[in-house]
């Protein structure tokens, strides 16, 4: 059995806490899936802006995210964040292809906010909250949770805060590139773009991560292990 299936069974964690905290962690990718994800994104933006040529932009990006991926692979370490930027670039490049706007560089980040925050939102409203089933896949059962009213409300208070970030980026992000893209702000400003991407992703999890951390921790639900 691997480390990573061991660490998935119901005894690894004593309360459903513990699990959740797990689960959120192992999400979120560290701080170094953060850099996976930003380096080869930020090196797209940075090359098309200076030269708005595609093909170029495409190939340093792609660079860095080799360099990166060899390091995972040697590591044998998971790939995943790596591979979330290339499909980020991939979609990007795909994009600002079309359009020949910049401002298009941001728009792959903006839709996955938004089906993030609308998956999310139609879990809370239909008590199918997606924090449940990070609690599902640990203690054993993927939908035992939803039969405790308990743990309905905790987990749907979990998701409330995983979900509060894409929603603030979604309200400061989505006018700037709308304003971007309509000549309302010069080209230029795709640098600003990137810069309030970058500043309202990790802090504004690790923010995220905290509230819920702390309502985690006034709680010691256990986890039921022949569920």
């Amino acid at each position: 059995m691997t480390s990573d299936a061991k660490s998935l069974q119901p005894t690894a964690y004593d309360t459903v806490e513990a699990a959740v905290r797990h689960q959120l962690m192992k999400a979120l990718g560290g701080k170094r899936g953060m850099i996976e994800a930003a380096v080869p994104t930020l090196a797209f933006t940075i090359s098309w802006l200076a030269t708005k040529d595609m093909k170029q932009s495409l190939l340093i990006s792609g660079a860095f995210a080799a360099v990166l991926l060899l390091v995972r692979l040697a590591q044998k370490q998971s790939v995943q964040f790596v591979l979330n930027s290339v499909f980020g670039i991939a979609i990007a490049a795909f994009f600002v292809s079309r359009s020949g706007d910049a401002a298009d560089i941001a728009l792959p980040g903006i839709l996955v906010n938004a089906l993030w925050a609308a998956g999310m939102l139609l879990s809370i409203v239909t008590r199918w909250p997606v924090v449940g089933f990070m609690v599902g896949s640990v203690a054993g059962d993927p939908v035992e949770w939803r039969k405790d009213p308990g743990m309905v409300k905790l987990c749907t208070k979990l998701t409330w805060l995983l979900l509060a970030p894409n929603l603030i980026r979604l309200v400061v992000q989505v006018p700037l590139y709308l304003a971007v893209s309509n000549g309302m702000l010069s080209e230029n400003w795709v640098v600003v773009q990137l810069v309030v991407k970058y500043a309202m992703g990790w802090p504004l999890q690790i923010a995220a991560f905290a509230a819920m951390g702390w309502v985690l921790a006034r709680g010691r639900t256990p986890v039921n292990a022949s569920a």
